[in-house]
C-alpha cells in the first residue's frame, strides 16, 4: 500500500482530569472519504482539532505524506493543505460568494504606481466562477450575497473556499445536520466530487445514512478510545451503532 496521506499514531490528550483521547490511531489515504463517528464527547472534535493545530497532543505523533509534522496553529496545518469546514461555516453573510471564497486571500491590483492596492473584485469573481464550475456547484452567480443562499449552497461555498487553494484534506463537521433532503443529496455529491479531484475527506456526522452512502471506511470513537475501524462494505449500520453505544465492544482492523 502507498504511504497514507495522514497518519496519527497513539494520540492522547487530557484537559485537566478529563482524558479526551487515549492512544488513538488514525489513517487517511489519498482520495479517501473517512467517516469519523461517535457519540457526543467521544473525542471526535478533539482529534480533529489536534490534526488542524488548534490543540497539541500530550503524546503521540502526526505524519503527513510520510513526514513527521507538528502543527502549532491552524495556520501550520493549512499551509500543508489541511482545511476544516466547521458546522457554523464561518461565512460572512453580507459579502458575496466570491468575496467569501477569497476571504483572507483577497486579490488586489496596483494603482498610482503601486502606492495604492485595491481589491480586484473582477478577478475574484472570475476565479470563483471557475472554481464553482470545477466543483460542479450550482450557484447562479459568484456575485450573489451569501445571506440569500440556501443552507446547502452555503455549505458548498464553505467547501469551495477550503479546496480552492490546493487543499489535500478537507474535514467536514456535520455538513448535513440542518439541511433538507434535497440539499443533503447535493452536499453528498460535493463530497464525491472532492474525491474525484484527489482531495481526501474526513466526514464527521451523526447521520448514518450519509456515512454509509459516501464513506470508504468508518472509524468509531467511544469515550476517547478507537473501538472500530472498518471498510464500509464489511460492516452495517447496526454494527456501527452498537460500537458507538457500547453494545458491541470492539471491531478494529489493521489499516495499512
Amino acid at each position: 500500500m502507498p504511504e497514507p496521506l495522514v497518519r496519527m499514531e497513539k494520540i492522547s490528550k487530557s484537559f485537566g482530569p478529563v482524558r479526551a483521547l487515549q492512544n488513538v490511531d488514525l489513517i487517511l489515504h489519498h482520495s479517501e472519504v473517512l467517516g469519523l463517528v461517535g457519540d457526543n464527547g467521544a473525542g471526535k472534535s478533539t482529534l480533529m482539532k489536534i490534526l488542524t493545530g488548534v490543540h497539541q497532543p500530550d503524546s503521540g505523533q502526526i505524519y503527513f505524506q510520510g513526514q513527521p509534522v507538528r502543527f502549532n496553529s491552524p495556520h501550520d496545518s493549512r499551509a500543508v493543505g489541511i482545511e476544516m469546514v466547521y458546522q457554523d461555516l464561518a461565512l460572512a453573510g453580507n459579502l458575496n460568494v466570491a468575496d467569501n471564497i477569497y476571504l483572507g486571500r483577497e486579490l488586489t491590483r496596483k494603482r498610482l504606481g503601486g502606492l495604492v492596492r485595491l481589491l480586484d473584485h473582477k478577478a475574484m469573481a472570475e476565479g470563483a466562477a471557475r472554481l464553482l464550475e470545477r466543483l460542479k456547484i450550482e450557484i447562479h452567480s459568484p456575485t450573489l450575497r451569501v445571506e440569500t443562499l440556501s443552507g446547502g449552497q452555503r455549505q458548498a461555498v464553505a467547501v469551495a473556499r477550503s479546496v480552492g487553494f490546493e487543499a489535500k484534506v478537507v474535514i467536514m463537521d456535520e455538513p448535513t445536520a440542518a439541511l433538507a433532503v434535497k440539499e443533503v443529496a447535493k452536499v453528498l455529491d460535493l463530497i464525491r466530487g472532492l474525491k474525484e479531484h484527489d482531495v481526501a475527506v474526513i466526514l464527521i456526522s451523526h447521520r448514518m445514512p450519509d456515512i454509509f452512502e459516501v464513506c470508504d471506511r468508518i472509524m468509531v470513537l467511544r469515550q476517547g478510545v478507537k473501538v472500530g475501524d472498518v471498510p464500509r462494505e464489511q460492516t452495517c449500520m447496526d454494527e456501527i451503532v452498537a460500537l458507538i453505544t457500547g453494545a458491541q465492544q470492539e471491531v478494529c482492523m489493521e489499516v495499512a
